[in-house]
This record gives C-alpha cells, sequence and structure tokens, in this order.
C-alpha cells in the first residue's frame, strides 16, 4: 500500500513538472510570435493568460503565479522589442515598468488560482468553476496591470511623439481609461474565458484519468 501511494506521489510530481514546462514552453512561443499579442495601434491585446489559466485549473496557484511570472518576464522584454506603451514606460523608468508588467501578471494567476481552488470545492460537478477561471484570469490581468499602470505612472504626460504612437493618447490616465473602455479589454475576456476554462477542464479531466 505504502509502495502504491510512492509510486503515485512519483507520477503526479512528474505529471505537475511535465506540464508546467509544457505550459512554460506555450507562454514562451505566444510571447515571441505574433500568437500572443495582437497590436491594434499603440495597444495590444493578448492572449497568454490562456495557458496560465490553464496551469490554475490543473496544478493550482503556485503554478499559475509562476507561468504568470514567466509572461511578465516576456511582456517586460516586449517593452525592448516594438511595443508601443512599452517603448515609452520604460524610457519613463526601468523599475516600475518592470512591477508593472511582471507583478500584475504574478498577482493574475497566483488569484485565478486561488479562486479556482475556492470554486472547485463547491462545485461538485467539475462544471462553473472551470468558467469563473477563464474569466477571472483575464479580468485579474486586466485590472492589475491597469491598477499598477496608474497606481506608478499616474502623474506622467507623455510627449507629442510618444502620444502619436500611441494613437494620440497623452497621459497615462488616458491610457489606462482607453483600455478598459475599449474593445481589447472585452475581447480578451471573452477568449480567455471561452480557451481557458474549455481547455483547462479537457486538460484537468485528463490529467484525473492519469492518476
Amino acid at each position: 500500500m505504502a509502495n502504491n501511494k510512492s509510486v503515485r506521489t512519483r507520477t503526479n510530481r512528474t505529471v505537475m513538472l511535465v506540464e508546467t514546462a509544457m505550459l512554460t514552453a506555450i507562454v514562451l512561443v505566444m510571447s515571441f510570435t505574433p500568437i500572443g499579442y495582437l497590436r491594434i495601434g499603440g495597444l495590444e491585446l493578448t492572449l497568454i493568460m490562456v495557458p496560465v489559466i490553464i496551469g490554475a485549473v490543473t496544478q493550482g496557484p503556485a503554478v499559475a503565479a509562476f507561468l504568470g511570472g514567466v509572461f511578465g518576464i516576456t511582456s517586460f522584454m516586449q517593452c525592448f522589442m516594438g511595443s508601443a506603451l512599452g517603448t515609452v514606460l520604460v524610457s519613463i523608468s526601468i523599475p516600475r515598468t518592470f512591477v508593472v508588467c511582471v507583478v500584475s501578471r504574478v498577482f493574475a494567476g497566483l488569484f485565478c488560482g486561488l479562486l479556482f481552488s475556492a470554486c472547485r470545492k463547491r462545485d461538485r460537478r467539475g462544471g462553473w468553476s472551470f468558467a469563473v477561471a477563464g474569466v477571472s484570469g483575464s479580468l485579474f490581468n486586466t485590472v492589475f496591470f491597469l491598477g499598477l499602470l496608474a497606481l506608478l505612472f499616474w502623474n506622467v504626460q507623455f510627449t507629442a511623439e510618444q502620444a502619436a504612437s500611441l494613437g494620440g493618447v497623452d497621459t497615462v490616465l488616458k491610457t489606462v481609461i482607453g483600455v478598459a473602455a475599449g474593445i481589447n479589454a472585452p475581447i480578451e475576456l471573452v477568449v480567455c474565458a471561452i480557451l481557458g476554462s474549455a481547455v483547462g477542464k479537457g486538460v484537468s479531466v485528463a490529467l484525473k484519468r492519469l492518476r
């Protein structure tokens, strides 16, 4: 009996490591190809929260926070690789930009995982909790990113050249409002909710059978 339990424990740990590695690879691929970012003017629609959400529902908050951190680091790297808003932010403050890009995504993954874990305990049939994870993952990403952006850069006004690169907005506050009220956030929310919850549930069911 003890041997069987030990084998199951090793199997579960191996499965977790393999899945985490695969999801990390997916985050990296999406981050550095057009798959992950859809640029509209100076703003960006990102779908990279999808593998983070999958990690949240299959492996829990810690793995989701790790994947969020990987997403955040790649997002920070994009600031030096052509991201219009990122280029402006790093020209103002690299440390604050790092916090906005990385910490927001770590929090998004962590809180998505925590919320899913809490909901899953009440969702005996395993239905609505996955939808909650899909919606909350995207929502947390938007809220934490925009919240930290507004908090750390609230008094920043862009130069005429910077404003032109961002589609005309001349302050961080207007940028935050534009993203929150524009079409980017709702589209991202819908896509992440559908893909994150559907794929996450499918992978969760498959992993449960393996265990």
